[in-house]
């Protein structure tokens, strides 16, 4: 277990009523459930602990970093994150981790684990059971960076969260668990990417010159131009209406057509839910003939954690954009 920080590892200090981390080492005197498994598990706390507002691409190259280390020695880990950012870093790592055949269970909780109807313990032992779960040849049953929480185990980089109050915090909108707890836990083989033979590949490399550009009513050319056309920018994520949509307004068009001549540009959609399809409306059309991308079904946080993967991947702008196209860790359909 890796414990970066976030509500589970509070607990309430008597003295003050505040809550405070708690020393990791003495997981098993709150979840004692946890000595119930065969077998070792060992934790190890980030020092200083992060509160997820925080985390940064220093941080996920510090969790490769330390999987990669401990890669041989263990079955499988689990990463004990805050809610605000945990899809953003499960996103990043899926990218990091190339050939992986052991499990990486992000999770966390709304409640400290300490508190009396805290959803911690439940996240824990069952993230626990499936990063520990193995297959009837010994293989990992579920060999992918993914997110339990709330009942369900998520493909990492398909997440985002949802709602900042209900134990399911998190949803997967394009893609069916990868697994449901209930008194067994259900395992969706189907869909679960299977390990490819290959070693473990650690890619530590991000290039982190990525914008975000959401499109909304009133959105003016100054504000366009400032992102799209920014000098330290190699990249921008425009987040377009239902299927890819944005202004028709010739301005919006030009200041996209000279971004696209020199940076890559990719649509990814404001909803939960559904596709880009640039070929439905007629400004789509126009953003694809000037040369954006489209994202399809990925999340932002996906896209966000893809692109910062491929640009410090020492790759052309042109081989970006084709690897945009292709679905390198399931991120997209």
């Amino acid at each position: 277990m890796i414990y970066t920080g976030g509500t589970i590892g509070m607990k309430t200090d008597p003295l003050v009523g505040a809550l405070r981390p708690f020393d990791f080492a003495q997981i098993l005197d709150e979840v004692p459930e946890l000595g119930k498994f065969a077998g070792t598990l060992d934790s190890y706390s980030f020092d200083p602990l992060i509160d997820s507002s925080d985390i940064d691409p220093a941080m996920w190259q510090k969790m490769a970093s330390l999987i990669a280390e401990k890669y041989d020695d263990y079955d499988g880990f689990v990463v004990l994150h805050g809610t605000d950012t945990m899809s953003y870093s499960a996103s990043a790592l899926s990218f990091m981790l190339d050939g992986l055949s052991k499990p990486v269970i992000f999770t966390g909780s709304q409640l400290p684990v300490g508190a009396p109807r805290t959803d911690g313990k439940e996240n824990l032992v069952s993230a626990v059971e499936i990063a520990s779960a193995r297959c009837a040849d010994g293989s990992a049953r579920v060999p992918e960076v993914a997110i339990y929480f709330g009942s369900y185990l998520m493909r990492g980089n398909r997440t985002m969260k949802v709602n900042a109050e209900s134990f399911e915090a998190f949803r997967s909108p394009n893609l069916e668990p990868l697994a449901e707890s209930g008194i067994n836990i259900r395992y969706n083989d189907r869909i679960i990417r299977k390990c490819s033979g290959e070693p473990l590949k650690v890619s530590l490399g991000l290039d982190t010159r990525v914008s975000i550009l959401k499109i909304h009513p009133g959105i003016t050319p100054q504000v366009v131009r400032n992102i799209l056309l920014g000098p330290e920018t190699r990249a921008v994520i425009i987040e377009t209406y239902g299927a890819g949509n944005a202004p028709s307004a010739s301005w919006f068009m030009d200041m996209v057509r000279e971004a696209a001549a020199s940076k890559i540009l990719v649509n990814v959609t404001q909803c939960a839910s559904g596709t880009v399809d640039m070929d439905l409306y007629a400004t789509g059309k126009q953003m694809k003939e000037a040369g954006v991308i489209s994202g399809r079904d990925s999340t932002t946080e996906a896209m966000l954690a893809k692109l910062f993967h491929l640009l410090g991947s020492g790759l052309s702008d042109d081989e970006v954009k084709a690897a945009l196209a292709v679905s390198l860790r399931g991120e997209i359909s």
